[in-house]
């Protein structure tokens, strides 16, 4: 057993089997429903595991359910051009995901039906990490191969109310990799995993958890000792600000977009108002007029972004450089924007009296913005 838990009840055997049996027994009858769960193969695990990755399983419901529709397997995404799938992931944020998924797809079908079982193998794969190669691996093929994800550092803390004090959540999980692979059910690896993730999900929540439901609170020093929100001792990251200024800029040929360059590691291909305007609109930008404010977060980072609006009547006859583009109105629905930006489009549009297309086909993320 690993040298965390000495002095531990579940060091012992017959604790351990009985901790394994309690979550298993809840697990089996108390896990939601969910539509990867629902007829299980090894395309929805992974699409499922990529989608889920720091986003909310209420976030990804609508958008798992309707890429399963566009792309039905892997060899349907392989096949589909970059600009399409971006556009059935766009507000899901953190872009990456949806390129490596791709590229995974593209791998798998060339594979011709030899499809690597274990962790290792997965971790050489585009966007796999050690979490995702353990999920996908022990459910889809019974691996012996324990996750730690966020939702299991928390339940692993209070179970043994660890104290140590992690400097971020990578770190915990790296460091409580070892532990639970000790716990691991390998009779039900798949299972018992998704278990410990459902429980730190429903039940034993980072603010008020509860413990009273909880299935293995006589195994949980944590709830035992009163203290269970004090876990995972994670050090705080410090926050910083900054503000930006944005163009909204009209023509008769639609609205000034910005594109990042295809190198870009966030936002490649992705549209948003420009920061900044082409050197022929200087004229333009300092008489730009101030029309709204709005606020994100990204990261540890909270932007302030102020929005300035002015017309360009005559300017759309000119070239633009590369990765600017006017998008007319019946265009803005089928471009890739990012989430917050397509609801300030919206949102603009409209008080400006403009016939915009209605945007919101996809759900926006509230909260905090999630872009990479």
């Amino acid at each position: 057993m690993s040298t965390v838990i000495l002095e531990h009840p579940l060091e012992r055997k017959d604790t351990l089997e009985s901790f394994r049996d309690s979550l298993l027994v809840w697990y089996d009858e108390h896990k939601r429903k969910l539509p990867w769960r629902s007829e299980p193969s090894l395309y929805k695990t992974v699409v499922s595991e990529f989608m889920l990755q720091q986003t909310r399983v209420s976030t990804v419901l609508p958008y798992f359910e309707r890429w399963m529709k566009q792309f039905p397997d892997f060899s349907a995404l392989a096949e589909a051009p970059e600009e399409q799938v971006l556009k059935a992931w766009e507000g899901l944020g953190y872009y990456s995901r949806a390129r490596n998924l791709l590229k995974l797809a593209k791998e798998v079908d060339s594979w011709e039906g030899i499809i690597p079982e274990d962790a290792q193998s997965w971790q050489s794969f585009p966007g796999i990490g050690p979490y995702v190669a353990a999920a996908v691996t022990s459910i889809s093929f019974g691996s012996p191969e324990a996750v730690c994800d966020g939702n299991v550092v928390r339940v692993l803390t209070r179970l043994f109310a660890h104290g140590e004090l992690f400097k971020d959540g990578a770190s915990a999980q790296r460091k409580l990799r070892p532990l639970a692979s000790d716990l691991l059910d390998t009779r039900r690896p798949g299972d018992y995993n998704q278990a410990m993730m459902e429980l730190g999900a429903t039940v034993c929540h980072r603010k008020s958890p509860l413990c009273l439901a909880c299935p293995v609170i006589d195994h949980c020093r944590g709830a035992k000792n009163g203290g269970a929100e004090n876990f995972p001792n994670l050090a705080q990251r410090k926050k910083s600000r900054q503000k930006l200024r944005r163009y909204w800029v009209e023509s008769e040929n639609g609205l000034l977009l910005h594109s990042a360059d295809m190198d870009s590691a966030r936002l490649a291909g992705i549209y948003e108002l420009p920061e900044r305007l082409p050197k022929n609109m200087g004229k333009i930008a300092r008489k730009a007029e101030h029309l709204v404010t709005r606020k994100r977060t990204i990261g540890q980072v909270d932007y302030e972004e102020q929005i300035f609006g002015a017309s360009a009547r005559y300017m759309e006859k000119h070239p633009l450089p590369r990765q600017y583009r006017w998008v007319a109105r019946p265009e803005l629905g089928e471009i890739t924007l990012s989430g917050p930006h397509r609801k300030w489009i919206e949102e603009i549009g409209m008080s400006q009296g403009s016939s915009l297309p209605n945007l919101k086909q996809l759900p926006s993320q509230s909260g905090k913005a999630k872009i990479s």
